[in-house]
């Protein structure tokens, strides 16, 4: 996983991600009023999304690259319709 994606960005990202869950606990302690708890809920979603899209760009360019280069398709197919099969369910 490591050759197939930026890891600082990604890093930056999570770390981001986690201070927004952090602020989330801290605004339901606060007693913040739902729809601005819902709002930050949803920014931390999408920020999450994003990780995952990142993640399987850097997959499908280098991961499943690399098995059709090697004459292997039918793993690459496999491995995209696993991919496929569960964002389907989300």
């Amino acid at each position: 996983m490591k050759q197939c994606m930026d890891l600082d960005n990604l890093h930056r990202r999570l770390r981001k991600i986690e201070g927004q869950v952090a602020a989330i606990d801290r605004m339901i302690e606060k007693d913040v009023p739902c729809e601005d708890v819902l709002m930050q809920v949803n920014a931390a979603k999408s920020a999450l999304n994003k990780v995952g899209s990142i993640i399987l760009e850097g997959h499908m360019n280098h991961c499943v690259k690399d098995a059709i280069d090697k004459g292997d398709s039918s793993e690459a197919i496999e491995d995209l319709s696993k991919i496929i099969d569960y964002y389907s369910r989300i």
